[in-house]
């Protein structure tokens, strides 16, 4: 594909000759001869020189590249959809597959595609376009939206509602009880879960997810979020739109979270928490009670530059404990007047 034809697919404007051909798409570590490349900062050029691009995704022009540039307003984001013109292929709808279990009352739209070994219960709807993978179980009265994509062994349980242009990657389990027990004459009594989930559209939620069902109501996961690998959300949790929660993030039943929240690698959430609109939390921090916009780290959680000052301090601490110790001898030999024992 020549330069020319990619930048127009992709958003981007020719800033030189744009007539070479381009073989495929690669980030600057990896790009191989004929392929394009972006940068984003000029700290880069040496490293693009020295790699086999022959043509870059740049922000504006940089005179110090001497191979063609095309502009764009987001490189990574025109880098992503080069990505898709070069690699993605459209899917082709295979319809219901042999070896596929699906009850006679499932509603499907239209080119579904459901591969064998996957069981779809009574009631459950299939949304236009919408490809489920062997393996997946969908249970009793759960609905999928249009142009979805279910990965392998993912369990959608009974009474879960899934938005359109949903990813759902393996292993995944929507809709698993949530952890609600009472105690009383010496053991714990579970209590019935007999809520749903409801996950908005355009939501990717990675591999080996656990979200549970709510007690009552729905646990709910907002539109546009996107949730990495090995996340348990408990039972009655609302996440809004548009956030971001990386791998390992614990979030306890009934926590409130806001549009734009970043939780950072292994956030672990009280239950019953509530965190504003745009917050962000850093890796490995544990939140109790409410955060208010801002950035937090640490166990407990507090600002993230209050918590810089007291990392900082932890790396002093046997100093500091020896100086204490020195302190202390000093003025016990002083209220027993300068003689040592």
């Amino acid at each position: 594909m020549k330069l020319r034809e990619l930048a127009a697919k992709i958003d981007a404007k020719p800033l030189s000759d744009a007539d070479i051909e381009i073989k495929g798409v690669g980030g600057i570590d990896s790009v191989q001869e004929g392929y394009l490349t972006f940068i984003v900062s000029k700290k880069l050029i040496p490293q693009l020189g020295a790699s086999a691009a022959v043509a870059v995704i740049v922000k504006e022009p940089i005179t110090e590249i001497d191979i063609p540039q095309i502009a764009a307003e987001n490189p990574l984001l025109a880098f992503a959809r080069a990505l898709e013109v070069f690699y993605v292929q459209p899917h082709r709808p295979e319809g219901v597959m042999s070896g596929a279990a699906v009850a006679d009352s499932v509603r499907l739209g239209r080119d579904v595609t459901v591969y064998p070994m996957s069981l779809l219960a009574e009631g459950v709807i299939v949304g236009d376009r919408t490809v489920v993978y062997p393996g997946v179980f969908v249970g009793k009265g759960s609905s999928i939206g249009k142009d979805c994509i279910i990965h392998p062994n993912v369990t959608i349980r009974e009474g879960v509602t899934i938005g359109s242009r949903v990813i759902i990657h393996s292993g995944t389990v929507i809709g698993s009880d949530g952890f609600g027990y009472v105690f009383s004459d010496g053991r714990h009594h579970k209590i019935p879960q007999v809520g749903g989930v409801i996950v908005g559209d355009e939501v990717e939620i990675g591999a080996s997810v656990t979200i549970d069902r709510a007690t009552t109501g729905n646990t709910m996961i907002g539109e546009g979020t996107k949730i990495d690998n090995l996340v348990q959300i408990g039972h009655n949790v609302s996440i809004g739109k548009h956030c971001i929660i990386v791998a390992q993030v614990g979030i306890g039943g009934s926590t409130d979270i806001g549009n734009y929240v970043t939780l950072a690698g292994q956030v672990g959430i009280a239950d019953h928490v509530q965190i504003e609109d745009e917050c962000i939390v850093g890796a490995k921090s544990g939140v109790v009670g409410r955060l208010q916009k801002g950035v937090y780290s640490g166990i407990p959680v507090m600002p993230h530059f209050r918590w810089l000052k007291v990392r900082a301090l932890y790396e002093r601490l046997p100093e500091l404990q020896k100086k204490i110790r020195e302190i202390e001898k000093k003025v016990g030999s002083s209220e027993k007047g300068g003689r040592d024992d």
